[in-house]
């Protein structure tokens, strides 16, 4: 009796929200290179639980991703639904490597099911920001080669919060990769650890009715992930490894098609891929998933850095440290919520949190800020080529963000909204709206921006349209 009760309130909360239609999934290749890319359709996949999302707000309105997609019913033309998003080739087309050679990622589009044949409309932003199309595609929903999936994994989900309807919530779903079938309980725990984390943090903290979150963590058959700039390889259910795009601290996964599949059996909004490692290290990509080290000392700031990505599409606000991305070669006007190129201060991009007597630019102490700064990367280089161990890393981390704030604390400037210079891995050009943020360094709260942006897509998943 006590193992079917225990099976009931896994398995009951997965069918609340029957009302909405199956999810339907398109998957695809993307391919290219630094000036040339390509779609090329892989398959129709219809998902075993009905979409999660707020049928309420079919149409995306903070577009905030580098792509956005469109479907639209070819009977009426109508357009009924869209979102925008980011993706790995979107990164990927900005490093060095893709002014070499041409690279091929898999990509998913998910969103309910129509009833009748409907056109994929997909567009990208140009170098002014504008979204152009870039691919189209007419399918049949009803088509016999639509593959259909089945919950797998349904009986190792394990609800963690659960506040009702997947329709009026938004759905977060913590994937575990590395842990062995005896960690399991280490995943769950940490994954409870984090989300305390998470409703302990504003804007999170005070929206946690508006959340259902659940945790799924496939048995590996060896503990931990690939570290390959060490030597380090796991062939792990999710397949993230650190070194993404050639940066020691950067994990992702590109198996797209193995991880959505593991996911389908969970109704879910957004992911976040807890790896069984200690390394500090993370990844978070709009739309798509974030990843965090789970056993870092730092695990609690990297989940909420790199879930502000993924979930916001928040922009980094830091500009030292090293990253495998090309610099603009124009300076446009960001489409991050919460950073700018301040092209005319009188138009500033949050002049409704500003005071009107902070002046723009906003001043802070950058030069001494950047004197540590880049004295402490070098560090942290040398540090990680002699292969220290972790503890000695944190306590550079430690030691550094204890400068930090101590600088910022005497600034004259560190409460107010303004414009400090130096964000989107840029030091010139580019402002961010606070001194400090979980967007900028190892902080513990996001800038009022932040938190604003972070309302709107909780807004987006639970609220009805306005009329």
């Amino acid at each position: 009796m006590r193992i079917l009760l225990v099976i009931l309130v896994t398995l009951v909360p997965l069918a609340t929200h029957a009302e909405n239609p199956r999810t339907l999934r398109v998957d695809y290749y993307h391919s290219g290179n630094v000036s040339d890319e390509s779609f090329s359709l892989d398959r129709m996949v219809l998902e075993p639980l009905a979409f999660p999302g707020n049928l309420q707000q079919p149409i995306d309105k903070t577009l905030r991703g580098k792509y956005v997609f469109e479907v639209v019913d070819v009977g009426s033309s109508k357009v009924f639904w869209t979102r925008s998003f980011s993706s790995i080739y979107g990164e990927w087309e900005t490093t060095g490597e893709a002014r070499q050679m041409n690279r091929t990622f898999h990509e998913s589009l998910r969103f309910p099911k129509p009833a009748e044949n409907f056109e994929v409309i997909l567009r990208k932003r140009d170098a002014s920001n504008q979204f152009r199309e870039v691919w189209r595609i007419e399918l049949n929903p009803n088509d016999y080669l639509v593959h259909e999936e089945s919950a797998a994994y349904r009986d190792a989900v394990v609800p963690i919060v659960n506040h009702g309807d997947s329709a009026n919530k938004v759905d977060i779903l913590l994937l575990g990769d590395g842990y062995t079938a005896n960690e399991k309980d280490a995943f769950i725990a940490k994954a409870r650890e984090l989300v305390d984390t998470l409703f302990a943090t504003a804007p999170f903290s005070h929206r946690r009715e508006d959340f259902n979150v659940w945790a799924l963590a496939p048995a590996a058959t060896e503990s931990g992930v690939s570290r390959p700039s060490t030597g380090v390889y796991r062939d792990s259910p999710l397949g993230a490894s650190y070194d993404a795009f050639r940066s020691e601290r950067y994990v992702l996964t590109n198996d797209n098609r193995e991880w959505r599949r593991i996911a389908s059996s969970v109704p879910y909004d957004f992911v976040e891929i807890l790896t069984n490692s200690e390394t500090y290290g993370g990844g978070g990509i709009y739309g798509l998933f974030s990843t965090a080290a789970a056993n870092s000392q730092w695990a609690d700031y990297l989940f909420m850095h790199e879930f502000a990505h993924h979930f916001a599409g928040l922009a980094d606000e830091y500009y030292t440290s090293s990253v495998a991305y090309t610099a603009p070669s124009e300076i446009v006007e960001p489409y991050e919520p919460n950073v700018t190129a301040l092209l005319d201060p009188k138009k500033l991009k949050w002049a409704n949190f500003a005071n009107t007597d902070t002046p723009l630019p906003t001043s802070w102490p950058k030069e001494e800020y950047e004197s540590h700064s880049l004295a402490y990367q070098a560090r942290r280089a040398a540090m990680r080529a002699e292969n220290v161990s972790e503890d000695e890393m944190n306590h550079l981390f430690s030691d550094s963000q204890k400068i930090v704030d101590g600088m910022f604390s005497a600034a004259p400037y560190k409460d107010s909204i303004g414009a400090f210079e130096g964000a989107i891995y840029q030091a010139s050009g580019y402002y961010r709206s606070e001194q400090n943020c979980i967007m900028f360094t190892r902080t513990t709260d996001f800038c009022r921006v932040c938190a604003a942006a972070i309302e709107e897509v909780i807004d987006a998943y639970t609220q009805l349209a306005a009329h």
